[in-house]
Parts: structure tokens; sequence; C-alpha cells
């Protein structure tokens, strides 16, 4: 155990420790008296019950995990039927579980799960090249199974991160060039007939949206994106405001606790997803681009430990992991600079919020098990109880 525990990587925990920082701090930048003054400090606690989560799964062997991921993936979907039926409402999306005054949201933990059950499909294969029908459409399935449910609360953000989980794992996992570019084609095309449809036949998209399946919430996201002069004030606030506090920043920021935009409070819960304008606009390009040097440094270690990897199992995982981290930092930072809708999705590390912080930590003690027992010889998975 001692000798495992000498083999953790320090660079990775001491950025996970600078994100820590950035992130409290920035918490009470915008937080302090006012209403929510002291989330920096619930933060703290958060981060506390992340590092638990962290070195625990760093010195749990990830091989178990991979061993039992199609058990906990049924039970994760349960899980997310059940917020379905008794879930809350937050920010529009009812993604959440109340139990007594505790919280969390299973959409986030679910994208830890799809990522050891798409791993535990893919190392079955043996390494031999996906087929279509066989292979691609059922572990397809396996992510759009909760896609749909979770698109079904109006979570787009984590639904999203889904089908890019599955999109990175289905690359790493052989599949055909063919299908790959033909996949690619047809969802580009989807999206690009998405837009100019939204855009040049706004009304009818629209009234389709709202009266037909019931997605009003979609439509205050996309509004603001595709077609802002369309937008209602109240829709386009948010993020009007946070791109005047990001251009404000400029080069060296305003300086710490000196934001106009974001001490006047003019961002709605700020401490959320758009923590982002806080950092450009108190730390300006400077410290935004040192945010995502810190960024570049965590995934950059965690693609060193799969190429180091001497299973499957481990680059599965981690190449999961990083799918998901990318595309939440470029879903949120794109979505406060307009080159991306605005879905909720949280920053990684920095924004407030206990589920994210705790999965995300969880995310890394993974990867860290994979560098501390991916050296072992690689031990055969059981035929699995279970098929989907």
């Amino acid at each position: 155990m001692l000798q495992r525990v000498k083999k953790i990587d320090g660079v990775i925990v001491v950025v996970l420790l600078m994100l820590m920082a950035v992130s409290i701090l920035s918490i009470y930048s915008v937080t302090h008296g006012r209403d929510e003054d002291g989330m920096h400090l619930q933060m703290i606690r958060w981060y506390g019950l992340g590092f638990v989560a962290f070195f625990g799964l760093s010195l749990f062997n990830y091989r178990l995990l991979v061993k039992l991921a199609l058990y906990i993936y049924i039970g994760g979907v349960g899980i997310l039927v059940l917020v379905s039926l008794f879930g809350t409402v937050k920010y529009g999306a009812k993604g959440w579980l109340s139990v007594g005054s505790f919280s969390f949201q299973p959409a986030e933990l679910f994208k830890l799960v799809l990522i050891l059950a798409l791993a535990s499909l893919l190392v079955r294969k043996n390494k031999s090249q996906l087929l279509f029908w066989r292979d691609v459409v059922p572990l397809s399935l396996v992510a759009l199974l909760p896609f749909a449910v979770v698109i079904s609360q109006n979570d787009l953000g984590n639904a999203l991160s889904y089908m890019v989980i599955l999109v990175g794992l289905l690359w790493i996992g052989r599949i055909k060039w063919t299908h790959a570019l033909i996949g690619l084609m047809i969802a580009g095309f989807a999206l690009l007939g998405f837009i100019y449809s939204y855009i040049h036949y706004h009304e009818q998209v629209t009234d389709f949206m709202s009266t037909t399946i019931g997605r009003e919430h979609f439509i205050k996201r996309f509004d603001p994106w595709l077609v802002p002069e369309l937008a209602s004030s109240d829709d386009s606030y948010q993020t009007r405001n946070a791109k005047i506090a990001i251009a404000s920043g400029g080069m060296s920021g305003e300086g710490y606790l000196q934001g106009g935009s974001v001490q006047s409070n003019k961002i709605p819960v700020i401490y959320s997803d758009a923590i982002f304008a806080q950092i450009a606009e108190e730390f300006g390009f400077i410290g935004a681009s040192l945010l995502l040097l810190l960024f570049f440094i965590l995934i950059h270690r965690m693609i060193l430990i799969a190429l180091e990897c001497k299973d499957w199992a481990g680059p599965f995982l981690i190449i999961g992991i990083v799918a998901m981290l990318l595309y939440q930092i470029l879903e949120n930072i794109g979505a406060y600079i307009g080159l991306m809708p605005l879905t909720g999705i949280t920053l990684p590390f920095i924004s407030y919020g206990g589920t994210s912080v705790v999965i995300n930590m969880a995310s890394m003690g993974i990867a860290m098990s994979v560098l501390l027992y991916g050296q072992d010889v690689e031990e055969e998975l059981p035929a699995p109880a279970l098929h989907f």
C-alpha cells in the first residue's frame, strides 16, 4: 500500500489544490456581502469530501469497478428514472433528488457511471475492431438510454455530455474510419440543419418545441445563442452581461474583488456555471489563460497515464474522463463568449456545486488508480452476467 501511495502523481495533486484555491477565491469574490455569503466555506467542505473520494478511489483497483460496471449502470439508470418521477426542479431542469436538507444531481454522477459501463463493454471486445451492428449500435444504445431520460428532465448540458463520452470511447475503441466519418457527417449535417432551421424558420421551430414537445426551456437557451436579436431581455440577460464582464477584464483584469460587473451583481448565479466571467473580469486574459493552462496540465498528465497503462480498461476510463472534462470546459466557457448555447453545465473544479466537485474529484481518483494499478499484470475479465 505504501509503495502505491508513493506513486501518486504529485503534479496532479498540486494542480487539483490550485484549482481548489481558484474556486474558493472566485466564489468568495462573487458571494461576500450577499445572501450567498459563506458559500466559499461550503465549497471547502465539498472539496474536503472530494479529496476523500480522490484518495480513496486512487487506492482502489479500478479493474474491480470495471467488472461491476454493468450492475452499476443499471442502478444508475434506475436513479435517473427516480429523478424523473420524484425529482425537484432547479434552474429549469428537473434534475435533483432531495433527502431531507441534502440534495444531489444524479445526472452528474451518471457521467462517471457511463464511462465505467462503456469501458467495461469495450474491453470485452478484446482489442478487435468495432463492427457496426454488433458493437457500435449496442454501445450507442447504452448512452442513448440515459440521454433520453436526462433530456426529458430538461438537462441538456449533462445529456450532451453522454454523447461526447460515447464518441470519445468509440474513437479509441477502434471504430472503423468509414463508420466514424459517416457518423460525423450525419451529426454535422444534422447540427447545421438545426441551426439553419432555427434561424430561418424560428417561429415554426419554437412553436413545435414549446407546444408539441414541451421544451420551452430550450428556446430560452437557444435564442440568445442563435438569434440574439429575437431573444427577450430576460433570456439574454445572463450571457449578455457575462460577455461584458469578460471583455472588461482586458489583459490583466480589474483586480480581485474589483470587477465592475461581477461585484455589482449583474450576472445571476455567477458562483455557479458563470464563474468564468469573474475570473476573466478580475484577472483578465492572463488569469483566464493560466486557468486553461491548469486544465491542460491535468489532461496532459492523464493522457500520459493512459499511454503507460498495460491493459485496455485503464485507457478507456481515462479517455472517457478526458472527453467529459473537455466537453464541460469548452461548453461552459464557449457559452459565455457566444460560441455555444447556454446549457447550465458547470466549469469543472471551479463552479460552486457539491455533486459536480465530488464527481470530478472521484474521476481523478479513478485516473490515479490507473496509474497505481495499471502496471500490474492484466487480469482477464469474466464473461458478463448481464447483456445489453
